[in-house]
């Protein structure tokens, strides 16, 4: 053990945790299993080493007890994050420099961690303070699944792919391909089909929906990247795709189904509501 990595920092009260903390870690996620499901997938596959997480996990201590976290990688995300806890947080990422494309969680703490961050940051892109967590226990009772929807094959990993660059580009104001010509991104889409978690309705070639369950624990899993084909659009194609793809969350991978949508995406979140979603909590984004 890394003896550097357990001392706390002085100004802060923040330490890099490790697979020591792991249990105590697994314990904070499971206070909110909702509200944590992107963070609580990858720490549950990949536990806290550092670079299969891809990441750091922070934690920060009250009375002695670990009761705040922040996961620093691609994204910083304060998890159960209290007043005092965003205050040090903000200062470590402060004195590390910004490493990450975006700050999201839950709409209090992202909004103050990015409060205590704007002034030594360079400006955000695009700050997206309401976004509405959305949960489900059922399969829809309201909304017959159009299984035309069906799981992703391999073999359609180019069909898939354009639609996958567009709803991405829609959605994130950046395309995924602009790095490194798209091949990180083109292989985390591959992982999603591989591991059965990508559905789309694919007729003659051409997407006309598709939606994949992006992160899943031992309670919930959370739908992404849900796209209706632009020709398409204003049929109520996105209803019955989402309640097929609710059915086979529920039946394949967890007793909850969760997403969460920008609040100014009001067709979305009809839809949504009319499958049964109903919002449980609401985060925000920063974009860079």
């Amino acid at each position: 053990m890394n003896v550097v990595t357990r001392l706390l920092s002085p100004t802060s009260g923040v330490r890099v945790l490790d697979h020591t903390d792991l249990d105590e870690v697994l314990e904070l996620l499971a206070h909110n299993p909702v509200d944590n499901a992107f963070i609580g997938a990858r720490v549950e596959t990949a536990g806290l080493d550092q670079w299969q997480l891809g990441g750091e996990m922070w934690g920060h201590y009250t009375g002695g007890r670990l009761t705040s976290l922040c996961f620093s990688g691609a994204n910083l995300v304060p998890i159960n994050a209290t007043s005092e806890a965003v205050r040090a947080f903000a200062d470590r990422a402060r004195r590390q420099g910004r490493r990450c494309s975006s700050i999201v969680g839950p709409r209090g703490a992202a909004l103050d961690l990015w409060s205590y961050l704007a002034p030594h940051w360079h400006p955000a892109r695009e700050v997206r303070p309401n976004q509405p967590v959305m949960a489900l226990r059922e399969p829809s009772a309201t909304v017959p699944p159009d299984f035309r929807i069906r799981a992703v094959h391999p073999a359609q990993l180019d069909v898939l792919m354009p639609a996958c660059v567009a709803m991405f580009t829609e959605e994130v104001g950046v395309s995924p391909v602009a790095a490194d010509g798209g091949r990180m991104y083109r292989q985390r889409v591959a992982e999603l089909i591989n591991a059965g978690r990508a559905f789309a309705w694919i007729d003659n070639d051409e997407v006309v929906f598709k939606a994949e369950i992006g992160a899943v624990t031992r309670a919930v899993c959370q739908i992404q990247g849900v796209w209706v084909n632009p020709r398409y659009r204003g049929r109520r194609i996105s209803e019955g795709g989402m309640a097929a793809v609710v059915e086979y969350a529920l039946r394949d991978f967890a007793p909850v189904v969760s997403l969460y949508v920008n609040d100014f995406n009001l067709p979305a979140r009809a839809s949504y509501h009319r499958v049964g979603f109903r919002d449980v909590s609401e985060f925000a984004s920063v974009l860079f």
